[in-house]
């Protein structure tokens, strides 16, 4: 095809990354469905609910941030129909299109905890995974200076899950620098055995944990919130236990938007309906003219932001050869990347593929995971210059 009709879904990292890539490797009919007028830099709401960050640096308007050259239709889908090849929207308008490229995101799914939304709502309920409410945890982490706070990691599949341990770690380092951290009980519910599942990153993030005095509640779940009462339940199995809070640090259960599932693009039994492409060259299995990049993605990793840039890569080049009559050749390694932010000064660098052993940026420097104030320096202050300038450019 000389001018093919390329329609990508979602606005956020993957979305914008891949438009550009594309736009630049010469397609002209790009158009990017996002309903979103506010577009957020998802890792630096954990400094912002840590206080280490102002919520501003993490907000652009959307208009902004399309790449030069791409459409954008402020819209949301509705269903895809991909025998047809068109996309439905709620608005009630349809959008056609050659190949179809899935950014979507996942789904905060809050009312999946019972009690969890209106928690939420309480003065005393903060998350990192919203950025209203990693705003409004800034300050009321800041300013607490007794009492017991919980904080809870949800299961996979979730978007960069373990981010939910950033804001806990910056939170005590402040407790304690101004001299008030014996004074505040800590209480962290992992829903694994383990801090994260990488041995060496494991250690270095016990190490911190036993340096703050953190309680840990291992292989747990928090299964219910009363706001009323300020009490929740974690368990796992028969084994439940109750606590008390005055403040609750919560990231919920996380899924693929319905309409994936509902469009029939995920397996069948796929209960979190993410969209069943190749993990390696990201083309759909069934629907070769649909790709998918992202926390929408079945891509047999850990989900973060830090994956999507090779993602991107290897589809950008894989869409390209399709419509060059080729074969899809490039393969993503399955690459992850999440960065601990465990001071106000450092970070443990975890990166490594999808069976979970380490891949560091810098092959040779194979300790790079372990606590350092030069990745802190990379993750706060180049990333977000990168994010905004080059990666949603589709130039990094």
């Amino acid at each position: 095809m000389t001018n093919p009709r390329i329609v990508v879904v979602g606005g956020g990292n993957a979305g914008l990354s891949v438009a550009g890539r594309l736009h630049r490797a010469g397609l002209a009919d790009i158009t990017v469905i996002e309903p979103r007028t506010l577009h957020v830099f998802a890792p630096l709401q954990s400094h912002i609910a840590g206080g280490a960050a102002r919520a501003s640096e993490a907000a652009r308007p959307q208009a902004d941030v399309i790449p030069p050259g791409v459409r954008w239709l402020r819209d949301e889908v509705f269903t895809v129909d991909a025998e047809t090849r068109r996309v439905h929207l709620i608005s009630g308008g349809r959008v056609d299109y050659d190949q179809l490229v899935v950014c979507a995101g996942m789904r905060m799914a809050w009312e999946q905890v019972p009690g969890l939304t209106e928690a939420m709502a309480a003065d005393s309920g903060v998350s990192n995974y919203e950025y209203s409410l990693a705003a409004k945890a800034s300050v009321v982490l800041r300013d607490l200076r007794s009492g017991t706070v919980v904080f809870t990691q949800p299961s996979e599949p979730a978007s960069c899950g373990a981010a939910a341990q950033k804001p806990m770690y910056l939170a005590c380092d402040w407790w304690r620098a101004i001299g008030v951290r014996d004074d505040i009980r800590v209480v962290f519910v992992c829903p694994d055995p383990v801090p994260f599942g990488i041995p060496a990153v494991d250690r270095e993030l016990q190490r911190k944990l036993d340096e703050y005095g953190i309680e840990v509640r291992y292989s747990r779940d928090l299964r219910s919130v009363d706001a009323e009462t300020s009490t929740l339940t974690i368990g796992r199995g028969d084994a439940e236990e109750t606590l008390e809070y005055d403040v609750l640090h919560a990231v919920p259960p996380q899924r693929a938007p319905e309409w994936i599932a509902g469009s029939g693009l995920a397996a069948s039994d796929d209960p979190h309906g993410f969209v069943d492409v190749d993990p390696e060259t990201l083309q759909h299995v069934r629907h070769p003219e649909i790709w998918a990049v992202g926390d929408a993605a079945a891509v047999a990793t850990r989900r973060s932001g830090g994956a999507i840039r090779q993602q991107a890569k290897a589809l950008v080049k894989n869409l390209r050869a399709v419509l060059g009559g080729r074969a899809p050749t490039q393969k993503y390694n399955g690459y992850s990347v999440v960065p601990f932010t465990v001071s106000r000064g450092t970070v443990v660098f975890a990166e490594f593929d999808r069976w979970g052993r380490l891949q560091p940026t810098i092959p040779f420097w194979r300790s790079l995971y372990r606590e350092r104030y030069l990745s802190w320096i990379a993750d706060r202050r180049v990333l977000p210059w990168v994010y905004w300038h080059l990666i949603l450019r589709g130039r990094a």
